[in-house]
């Protein structure tokens, strides 16, 4: 897979301030992966769709939203996870978001999603959660936001929470 800079100076982006001078995100030449070549209009309006810590706790308790942890399996056996998230690792999500649905509830025992679902990515601290949102999009998921504040905001939260209700 090859992978270009996308800095503010691209022309493809145009004069539009990311916030991140030097995002890497793929660009595949893969035949049968699809390339966010053409995307850059949904990846520069989605990229500052971040979900805050109160807002994903409504999304959770609706149901409205497939939160994917995008942490290694091995982070979130340490560490714990956020209830009703199911794990995707980063390296995974292209491939995993482009996979059959039988295949999909195989592997991640939840219904696959549709392009017009709403997911929200999370990880440790939000920079992995960024570059699965960019690959979501460039996939056609339009919805998909993610949890800057990650499980090391969400963990403080909760225990602060646990802390008060005591």
């Amino acid at each position: 897979m090859k992978v270009k800079s996308l800095g503010l100076e691209d022309p493809r982006v145009g004069n539009v301030n990311l916030g991140i001078l030097a995002w890497e995100i793929p660009w595949t030449e893969e035949p049968g992966l699809k390339s966010i070549k053409r995307s850059c209009h949904n990846f520069c309006t989605a990229i500052c769709q971040d979900v805050t810590y109160i807002e994903l706790k409504n999304l959770l308790k609706s149901k409205k939203i497939m939160l994917i942890d995008v942490r290694e399996p091995w982070e979130i056996h340490e560490y714990g996870k956020i209830p009703g998230s199911i794990n995707i690792p980063l390296d995974d999500v292209g491939e995993a978001l482009q996979m059959n649905p039988k295949d999909f509830k195989e592997k991640y025992k939840e219904v696959k999603p549709s392009k017009s679902d709403n997911l929200v990515f999370s990880c440790l601290a939000g920079v992995r959660s960024k570059k699965a949102v960019v690959t979501a999009i460039s996939l056609g998921f339009n919805s998909a936001q993610h949890y800057a504040g990650g499980w090391k905001e969400w963990a403080t939260y909760e225990l602060s929470e646990k802390k008060q209700g005591n």
